[in-house]
């Protein structure tokens, strides 16, 4: 339910009377958006329309659906492990997928937007199905529901625990919708082809004309001007024309235009393949952090023990103060030194956060040795049930460091992608954003099941052993800092000769 805005189908239309007032007498209020329309279908006034008065209702649905959001998530692993009586591995592989799939459905929801339903049209689909689909179980919001959702799930009642996510989100959708006479939509030009049409085409017509000569291939390009990104994936250039018959008859098939937008997405690929393993190691947050924490001593007064799913709230608390330190204190720090507006590159900004997730990796990894010396010490080994001796809040500086390294990382992502993708395609470079993490869930639980079948043979206890004092996890923390070592290699490769949009 992320990442989306823009467009619906309505005709726009020329009689604007009913408005007060006249352009002669009131320019500014009376100034209509172009290419904007209100929810009948007519002229929308600046005055009247967008800006803060629609921001509210848009930020209102955004705080309730991260609310519902980790309302499920953050506790997921708890309820496959006890009420579902799943094991460890599999409860694990479970809840990868369902944040997997999660993430990558903005995919369509993205492309629903921007070719046919628009961004308002697919909001108002897509919370339906949201609080629909709280009844088939039965960075401030996340915090929330790390505390208060995963409180009412471990010590009063599931079925109410995911019953307050279902009703936040009900209340956001009908709060979005009062919203509805103040929201700008865009207009879909109809006899326009889709851009993920546009694009595909290139891709296909390039394969088509693999065999075509390189001869006429830049007719148009001497027309339109060459960016130096055009020197890039030059095998996509066959899209724009090839050799028709014995005449040697050129046929046009895509513009220099249309090439250069595959060519912006192509130049994608290699920066979110190498950043998919952050989205592995994002994976482990809501899945062994809290296996950890659930054996782990979290008193905090007498009588009170704190939810194992909340501390994950650690991450969000370090996003809300690192935020102000960095662009504060660092970015004016690293504008001074580079010149750059921003301090650093966006690609930079992402690399940072990439370095800081290994260290993570690697604090988690010593952090698990140490609970699995202090559960031997105290022959808890076989004893699953009882309470290692070792504070919760040895496992906050892992969180920490990853919510200092997603105001790096993810914030860098979504607005490198963003950015770097075609106008039209925005949503869509937003939902390539959410897909790595999307595919890194799936990878992450691909990578547990293999492991939890090699390991396991044989009568051995496997590294995600259901008994976690028996378990390896600490190898499995070694193994994702290695692999994001060498993810961060080839991430540097790749950065280092991209070429920015213009």
């Amino acid at each position: 339910m992320e990442r989306r805005n823009q467009t619906l189908p309505f005709p726009m239309s020329n009689n604007i009377s009913s408005l007060s007032g006249s352009d002669a007498e009131t320019p500014l209020l009376n100034d209509t958006v172009d290419d904007a329309v209100d929810y009948k279908g007519r002229s929308v006034l600046r005055s009247k329309s967008g800006g803060w008065r629609s921001a509210v209702f848009i930020i209102g649905v955004e705080i309730a659906e991260r609310f519902a959001y980790y309302g499920i998530s953050s506790n997921l692993i708890s309820f496959l492990t006890g009420p579902m009586g799943q094991s460890t591995a599999t409860a694990a592989e479970n809840v990868n997928a369902w944040d997997g799939t999660a993430s990558l459905l903005p995919l369509l929801g993205a492309f629903l937007a921007d070719t046919f339903l628009g961004r308002y049209r697919t909001i108002v689909v897509a919370s339906l199905l949201y609080v629909l689909s709280f009844y088939i179980p039965n960075q401030q919001s996340s915090f929330a529901a790390n505390w208060i959702v995963s409180y009412i799930q471990d010590n009063l009642n599931w079925g109410l625990g995911f019953g307050v996510p279902c009703i936040a989100m009900a209340v956001a959708l009908v709060v979005f919708l009062f919203g509805t006479p103040t929201y700008r939509h865009r207009i879909i030009v109809q006899d326009k082809d889709s851009p993920f049409v546009r694009i595909g085409r290139v891709f296909i017509l390039a394969i088509r004309n693999w065999k075509a000569k390189p001869l006429v291939l830049t007719t148009e390009a001497e027309y339109c001007g060459v960016h130096e990104s055009s020197e890039q994936f030059k095998f996509l250039n066959k899209a724009l024309a090839v050799r028709n018959g014995l005449k040697e008859e050129v046929k046009v098939y895509c513009s220099m235009e249309e090439v250069e937008e595959a060519k912006a997405v192509l130049r994608l690929v290699p920066i979110w393949g190498t950043c998919l393993i952050y989205g592995i190691v994002l994976g482990q947050c809501s899945t062994f952090f809290v296996k950890q924490a659930a054996t782990m001593k979290r008193t905090v007064m007498a009588g009170f023990d704190i939810p194992a799913a909340s501390i994950q709230s650690f991450d969000s608390l370090a996003i809300v103060l690192f935020i102000p330190i960095y662009d504060g204190i660092l970015v004016p720090m690293a504008r001074s030194y580079t010149g750059k507006p921003s301090g650093i590159t966006t690609l930079q900004r992402i690399g940072t956060g990439i370095v800081l997730s290994v260290l993570s990796m690697a604090l988690a990894a010593v952090v698990e040795t140490k609970r699995l010396k202090t559960a031997q010490e105290y022959g808890l080994v076989d004893k699953p049930n009882m309470t290692v001796p070792m504070s919760v809040w040895w496992l906050a500086p892992a969180y920490l460091l990853l919510g200092v390294a997603d105001v790096f990382t993810m914030v860098g992502l979504q607005e490198f992608f963003y950015d770097q993708v075609p106008n039209e395609l925005r949503s869509i470079g937003l939902a390539l954003y959410l897909s790595i993490f999307g595919v890194g869930s799936f990878l992450s639980g691909f990578l547990i099941s293999a492991i939890d079948e090699v390991t396991g043979g044989d009568g051995h206890d496997s590294w995600f052993s259901s008994n976690l004092n028996r378990a390896h996890i600490d190898y499995f923390y070694w193994l994702l800092a290695v692999l994001s070592a060498l993810g961060f290699a080839a991430y540097l490769y790749f950065a280092r000769s991209y070429i920015y949009k213009l």
